[in-house]
């Protein structure tokens, strides 16, 4: 990598720590980004990109912008995607720019991957592409799995009509900058199963006289978890019970209804469709068995995201022009990203960026990105930026 542009990833440091400050204090849930897209989209403006798109992924909250530098002459298009959305969680640190908004906080680092994304205006500023055009873009809603399928559909994000996209995640517990890399699935698929059964209440006195879900319920808290091991699969099949309510908390009425929530997850699509189809039978079983009426739904759907053989090679050389250290993880992870999603208009690498073995991990309350990590990430997509376009 050019000393020159070494350098000058040193040198917005102390820029982008305070951007990533900036965004930590006014944190925004999933759907409901309009000040973090605003703060973003001014700073992207002060590095001149061709242009800006906003209000990108309106099936999501239409947040989403992506700002466009244009090469001379004809080339890649590369895109380079970080998450805006915070959570749900109070933070409990105690620091200059905590959160000020209530109950929201920045606890899986989204502040800190917009930083490294949008540090690369002025960098793209100060030497644009040659050929081709380098896409920065933000994207709402990642926590709750409805970002990605929204600009997906969105007909003018599709009309970028990308080559290659990007993303990261940093990871506690891996050294401060290191490249976490796997060919094949990174992280799971998952998805959110609500399955609310309903029969009729009565007098706890005569519950013959109704029909309780009591016996239904207690049946799946006990099939449904161990079901995976009894499918054929080579990766990751999982179900994690996360939710049981039956009735209202009272005692003199037998229940009528009662509502179970739970988590699938799979290393493979073709895996998660026969989890799937076989939990949904065994529910339907058991409700009929029961005498309940049965719904079922779907919620928080998130694809499996993977790296092909030739992204994967691309991160690795990448890798190694930006003088990373590189871990190759030998399973996939667990937890699972909305990117996957974007496998269905370019091929798509995604990789991890160690955030520090001592870091707490993410979602935790005291959880705050480090500062240091940024330059790291922005030397991992410059390399990638020379490797595609050949500078």
């Amino acid at each position: 990598m050019p000393s020159i542009v070494v350098e000058e990833i040193s040198n917005l440091l102390p820029e982008l720590t305070q951007l990533r400050r900036d965004l930590h204090k006014y944190p925004e849930l999933s759907g409901q980004e309009e000040a973090t897209a605003r703060y973003v989209k001014a700073y992207l403006q002060r590095h001149m990109p061709a242009r800006i798109l906003t209000r990108l992924g309106a099936t999501a909250s239409g947040t989403g912008l992506a700002a466009v530098y244009e090469g001379s002459e004809e080339g890649p298009t590369l895109m380079f995607r970080a998450d805006m959305d915070a959570l749900p969680i109070p933070e409990q640190n105690h620091l200059p720019y905590n959160s000020l908004n209530k109950g929201v906080s920045h606890k899986c680092g989204h502040d800190g991957h917009m930083s490294m994304v949008a540090g690369l205006a002025p960098l793209l500023h100060r030497h644009p592409p040659k050929k081709g055009r380098v896409v920065l873009f933000m994207q709402p809603a990642e926590e709750t799995g409805e970002g990605a399928r929204a600009l997906v559909q969105d007909p003018h994000f599709r009309e970028l009509k990308p080559d290659y996209i990007f993303g990261l995640h940093n990871l506690p517990g891996y050294p401060l900058g290191q490249l976490v890399l796997r060919e094949g699935t990174f992280c799971a698929a998952s998805k959110g199963l609500r399955v609310v059964l309903t029969g009729g209440t009565a007098h706890a006195a005569e519950p013959e006289r109704g029909i309780s879900p009591a016996g239904a319920l207690a049946r799946l808290l006990q099939v449904l978890p161990a079901l995976p091991d009894q499918l054929p699969h080579k990766e990751l099949l999982l179900l994690t019970l996360t939710h049981a309510q039956m009735g209202e908390p009272s005692f003199g009425i037998s229940p009528g209804q009662a509502v179970l929530q739970a988590t699938l997850r799979a290393n493979l699509e073709e895996e998660m469709t026969v989890l799937s189809e076989a939990v949904e039978a065994q529910i339907r079983t058991v409700a009929q068995e029961f005498g309940l009426r049965l719904a079922l739904s779907y919620h928080e759907v998130f694809p499996v995201t993977q790296n092909n053989a030739v992204v994967s090679e691309i991160l690795s050389r990448a890798a190694a022009a930006a003088g990373l250290s590189v871990h190759h993880k030998e399973e996939a992870f667990r937890w699972s990203e909305d990117f996957g999603h974007y496998n269905q208009l370019a091929p798509s690498g995604f990789f991890g960026l160690g955030s520090g073995t001592e870091q707490l991990n993410l979602h935790n309350a005291s959880y705050d990105f480090p500062d240091a990590l940024i330059p790291y990430g922005l030397k991992m997509y410059w390399a990638l930026i020379n490797e595609l376009m050949g500078e």
